[in-house]
């Protein structure tokens, strides 16, 4: 019978000071990546007249706790339909991003496509030289779409960077299984369906997560092709009420709001806003970040 000594690692004490060191640095950056929203609650939930007389670092919420700004905001019209505007276009427009970038990246991969190089230079082409804001502008406006809320998410569609990350993930697959499904009878689309897209969750997870936060926290196509309050997006409403230090409150009783309580208000609906805008993405990303690490062929050839 054998007895087995179980060997103790030393370490060196180079070895004991860059752990030390590499700790520390990654203390310090969770707390410079962590503050500023921790900041920004504790802001949204602390009396106004305190927090605008505060210079200091935040730790704790100012004066009484209250939820006075959060009723604000969610009492304020343009904010209500900001937010609904921006779960419409993030609904529609990220699906047609999806199904739009799988295509193309699905077809840039198919070697009997004779025109897939020449394709993908063009492609690759528009990511350095673009036509401009005023080309584009009546592009939107000849094909009928502005002032719609179609103009948010149509002129961008597609991504080509996103298309190249999802091409070259489909390349890198077997191409052992692509050639098992055409022995089987399988066509293009059966292949994309039943041998691509399966193996392709890490890299789908991570492009549609690009589309829904870039449509998330879009603004710009409503400052230039909407006019229409009532279809601006929330990250537009957001950014005038940051810009313009400026919004719409309610008292909740029968008198007027004097001038001070309006700046009070507004400068703590400011950071409930931030906090409302924030809170959806924070709560959807942890169920995609198991993707990020999965292997990209677990399970796909055995022995």
């Amino acid at each position: 019978m054998t007895v087995k000594k179980n060997k103790i690692k030393l370490y060196s004490p180079g070895e004991k000071v860059f752990d030390v060191v590499n700790a520390a640095l990654m203390v310090l950056l969770i707390f410079v990546t962590l503050y500023p929203l921790y900041y920004v609650v504790m802001a949204s939930v602390s009396e106004p007249r305190f927090l605008l007389a505060h210079e200091c670092p935040l730790f704790k919420w100012l004066g009484n706790f209250t939820l006075e700004g959060y009723r604000l905001a969610l009492n304020n019209p343009n904010i209500i339909s900001g937010f609904a505007n921006t779960m419409i276009n993030l609904a529609i427009g990220t699906a047609l991003n999806m199904i739009l970038s799988i295509f193309a990246a699905f077809v840039l991969t198919r070697k009997h496509f004779l025109p897939r190089n020449a394709m993908m230079k063009m492609m690759t082409f528009t990511m350095f030289f673009n036509g401009g804001l005023i080309p584009l502008f009546f592009i939107v406006k000849g094909t009928g779409i502005y002032n719609t809320r179609w103009a948010d998410f149509v002129p961008y569609l597609i991504s080509t960077y996103n298309v190249i990350i999802m091409r070259s993930f489909f390349a890198s697959l077997p191409s052992s299984l692509e050639e098992a499904a055409r022995i089987d009878g399988a066509n293009d689309w059966r292949v994309l369906r039943n041998v691509v897209m399966p193996l392709s969750k890490p890299v789908v997870a991570v492009i549609f997560l690009y589309y829904a936060v870039g449509h998330w926290n879009s603004w710009f196509p409503s400052m230039v092709f909407i006019r229409d309050t009532k279809l601006y997006t929330f990250q537009y409403v957001l950014r005038g009420i940051l810009i313009a230090n400026n919004t719409s409150v309610s008292s909740g009783g029968d008198g007027m709001l004097t001038v001070s309580e309006i700046s009070l208000s507004a400068e703590l609906v400011k950071y409930c806003t931030i906090v409302i805008s924030t809170v959806p993405i924070m709560l959807v990303y942890p169920f995609l970040t198991k993707y990020f690490e999965k292997g990209v062929m677990i399970g796909a050839i055995k022995g």
